[in-house]
């Protein structure tokens, strides 16, 4: 059963009526009493007690706040026809419409030392989704020139806008003291990383390599960011690179994992292998790397999560029971891990949020 948990304040927001009300509460209340089934593949040592907490739509980038009792994600979900930024308690209870409603959103985040949140919307441009990427020539993700990055309260208000430059804004996080902000642009005509104050002040750039550099997040130390990369080598390579940035697209069939200081320097190369790897977060001891890949795959159709030490060493798999796992986030405590899965799926594009209790 479908579990579309919003708040009364959400409900009243979208202008539904007291029976739609009526009726998500019902189904929520179906859902909680229900016993969750097991999720758990038993080749998965890091993980126990594995709890979903999303039931259809397609639900990512779930991450915690500093206290690790609420997270805030991204789901496309009815009534709306793309993304849309939510925020919800770490048992996915009280589920929250924190964006506009319209344009399209991605990439939200929780300032560590306010209550407010960031992500990017394409809203100041489109009320409408905008279109999806033409894939005729493959699978491609969107950039949209539209997207720029905003804060707001935790409940939505009081929305301001920090990026004004043209092109792409988006993927943007905080620093775990609260002061610095890195994200992806394409204001410079290539797709690279960026620091700026809180504020959206102080625009330096990091990255000036060709090619794609996204997905930031900083270390719980807030020493080192970690991040994927996808650097063209060929003419023929560089040619197509900037063809798909032209239209405003990323071709993410190979993505490596790098690691660099929090100010830019030292950037170097985590993992390579060939495949798409993203999403990385480091653990809170900073030596370790969680993300996402289809290396297991010889067909690159599947993705799960994998560690790895910050060096390169210590490969290995951590998820094993679903088609697609990404998104990870280890708690700052160490004691949970958070992640988007199509483990127990009822339908095609469908992915949830799950959250498990970590075993170092």
């Amino acid at each position: 059963m479908l579990r579309w948990a919003l708040d009364r304040r959400t409900v009243l927001k979208l202008g539904l009526t007291a029976a739609a009300w009526a009726l998500w509460e019902r189904m929520g209340a179906v859902h909680l009493a229900q016993a969750q089934p097991s999720f758990h593949d038993p080749r998965e040592r890091h993980l126990t007690n594995i709890r979903q907490l999303t039931f259809g739509g397609l639900n990512a980038e779930a991450y915690f706040d500093s206290t690790g009792t609420r997270l805030v994600f991204q789901s496309t979900r009815p009534p709306f026809d793309c993304d849309q930024i939510f925020t919800m308690a770490a048992d996915g209870r009280d589920v929250q419409l924190v964006s506009p409603g319209n344009g399209r959103t991605t990439c939200a985040y929780f300032f560590p030392d306010r209550p407010r949140l960031l992500y990017a919307s394409t809203h100041f441009d489109h009320a409408t989704c905008p279109p999806p990427p033409d894939r005729s020539r493959g699978y491609v993700w969107p950039v949209y020139p539209s997207y720029e990055i905003v804060t707001a309260n935790l409940d939505g208000t009081d929305l301001k806008r920090l990026t004004q430059a043209p092109g792409y804004d988006a993927e943007a996080v905080v620093s775990p003291d609260g002061r610095s902000i890195v994200f992806c642009s394409a204001r410079d005509g290539d797709l690279d990383l960026y620091l700026m104050d809180a504020d959206g002040g102080n625009v330096r750039r990091l990255t000036d390599r060709l090619g794609y550099d996204g997905g930031p997040f900083f270390s719980w130390d807030g020493r080192h960011i970690v991040y994927r990369s996808y650097y063209p080598e060929s003419r023929e390579e560089q040619d197509a690179y900037r063809a798909g940035v032209a239209r405003f697209e990323v071709r993410p069939a190979v993505m490596d994992l790098y690691v660099m200081r929090s100010d830019g320097r030292e950037p170097r190369k985590v993992l390579a292998n060939g495949g798409a790897n993203f999403a990385p977060f480091m653990l809170p001891d900073s030596q370790q790397i969680i993300f996402s890949s289809n290396m297991h795959d010889p067909f690159r159709r599947t993705f799960s999560l994998y560690l790895v030490r910050a060096d390169g060493s210590g490969l290995e798999r951590v998820t094993y029971a679903e088609d697609f796992a990404s998104f990870p986030m280890i708690s700052k405590d160490g004691q949970r891990l958070v992640f988007c899965s199509t483990r127990n799926a009822r339908g095609p594009r469908e992915i949830n949020v799950f959250i498990a209790d970590w075993i170092p």
